[in-house]
């Protein structure tokens, strides 16, 4: 008997506000516990919500980029349930009538692109976080993290394997922080991961489903999804029952294991929220917010294979890594040679950053600095030789090209009489390749313009050199 899994994914994203979504408190990760809460977070009787306008701009944008139909009128709903994260017993959300419906999302995989659907994405509330390990009798409870604005993104039912799933994960994640929406920082929480699975013989209708909750890398998805796969496998071949559950996935041992009877939506008891007035969009607003959406990565890669000439694979290179792509268009304002400059970020700059030399998130020098320091290697100001040794002084010593060139002298300065005197002298000192290339062997121009380069380091461009030399052969 073929079994077929069937999986739907909920994402749920931290938004790039500098506050929470329904009060003033800030909304940068970490600090001391409990340092960043107010009444309205902690839900202190008598306080109410006010809706953050940036984080409705955001599930907006978000619902734009990943092809949603934006709703004009939206309501906020209550999800009832106990637990110490959450300090009103309720999560502000949307069931009823979220911003965002019937998206999807194009996928590549090892069989080829796949068209993911996307059910829904409402706005909530983030809950609190607990800590298990401070204490052996007690969990901590930490409310920084309570009233984040959050976006969650409901899949439909279209994923198969862990590959397709873990392919989603990564486009939206890509998508997200392309458009400035969310981080993607996932060691962090700012993006983690639900994952709803079920099996069930081909044709018929779908299994029992258990939801591994909370996942947050692109690995532990990949893991869970194949133990889970494995663990329901092995049950329906054994006539064991199978029952809708809320798992967790230990990443020691690359298990699952149940936690609680998986709810439905009838278990939360949703309602209305009466303290929110809906959230009423119209066109202008709209317009606005989506013309404020970056270039997104599909249209990086054909500007950059296109107009750029950069080959598909550097592209891929370049836009997987939203940073790595900003930097580069950076850099391009300073010198507008993109090749020249693609090639200088992917060999010397990212092989600093492999070797832990520098951090791409916070380095030494702007981009607009490495963009000189490439121009001025292909506008024979320096040696392009030398150009590796001028970033290593951008990066220990926190030098600009400018005062790194003019500390180490490697400026190169146009000594004409200089350039005669050393050629005339490799003429001299090298009369086989000299003869050989009055013979016709053109081959032999190399070594000597190697060797009147290494005698002329900074005195002159590598085109002057070449010029001389030619003359004095004919």
């Amino acid at each position: 008997m073929k079994l077929i899994p069937t999986i739907g994914l909920e994402i749920h994203a931290e938004l790039m506000t500098n506050s929470k979504v329904f009060c003033s408190c800030s909304a940068e990760y970490g600090g001391t516990p409990n340092s960043r809460c107010c009444p309205g977070c902690s839900a202190f009787p008598g306080t109410l919500p006010v809706l953050n306008r940036k984080a409705a701009e955001l599930i907006i944008k978000a619902g734009a980029v990943l092809n949603c139909e934006i709703s004009r009128t939206t309501t906020w709903d209550r999800k009832n349930y106990f637990y110490p994260d959450l300090p009103r017993a309720y999560q502000i959300s949307q069931l009823y009538s979220p911003v965002c419906r019937n998206g999807h999302v194009i996928i590549k995989t090892s069989d080829g692109e796949k068209r993911i659907g996307i059910k829904q994405i409402h706005l909530e509330e983030d809950a609190g976080k607990l800590i298990h390990d401070r204490s052996p009798k007690y969990s901590l409870a930490d409310y920084n993290r309570s009233g984040m604005g959050l976006i969650e993104i409901v899949t439909d039912p279209d994923l198969h394997t862990a590959e397709e799933a873990c392919a989603f994960v990564e486009k939206v994640r890509s998508m997200l922080q392309y458009a400035d929406i969310c981080n993607g920082k996932m060691e962090q929480g700012s993006l983690r991961c639900d994952v709803n699975i079920s099996l069930a013989p081909e044709g018929a209708p779908l299994g029992v489903r258990a939801e591994i909750k909370n996942l947050n890398s692109v690995r532990s998805i990949s893991r869970a999804v194949e133990y889970e796969i494995y663990r329901q496998t092995r049950a329906i071949e054994n006539n064991e029952p199978l029952f809708q559950q809320t798992r967790r996935f230990s990443d020691t041992d690359g298990e699952t294991y149940a936690m609680r009877t998986k709810e439905n939506a009838h278990d939360y008891r949703y309602f209305p929220d009466p303290d929110i007035p809906a959230l009423v969009l119209r066109d202008a607003e709209l317009d606005a917010i989506f013309a404020s959406i970056p270039k997104m990565p599909e249209e990086r890669f054909t500007q950059y294979t296109g107009e750029y000439g950069i080959t598909a694979s550097d592209a891929e290179i370049l836009i997987g890594n939203k940073i790595l792509s900003d930097f580069f268009e950076n850099a391009l304002k300073e010198y507008d040679n993109p090749k020249a400059v693609c090639a200088f970020i992917l060999t010397e700059l990212l092989r600093r950053v492999n070797l832990g030399e520098i951090e791409l998130e916070n380095p030494p020098f702007s981009a607009s600095d490495l963009g000189r320091l490439v121009k001025y290697g292909y506008t024979d100001k320096i040696s392009r030789g030398d150009m590796k040794e001028i970033l290593r002084a951008m990066i220990e010593k926190r030098k600009t090209p400018e005062e790194a060139c003019d500390e180490g002298g490697f400026w190169i300065k146009e000594d004409l009489k200089l350039v005669e005197s050393v050629i005339d002298k490799v003429i001299e000192n090298n009369p086989n390749p000299v003869a050989q290339y009055r013979n016709g062997e053109q081959k032999v121009f190399g070594f000597l313009m190697g060797q009147a380069s290494k005698e002329l380091k900074g005195a002159a461009t590598p085109a002057a050199i070449k010029q001389m030399l030619e003359s004095k052969l004919k």
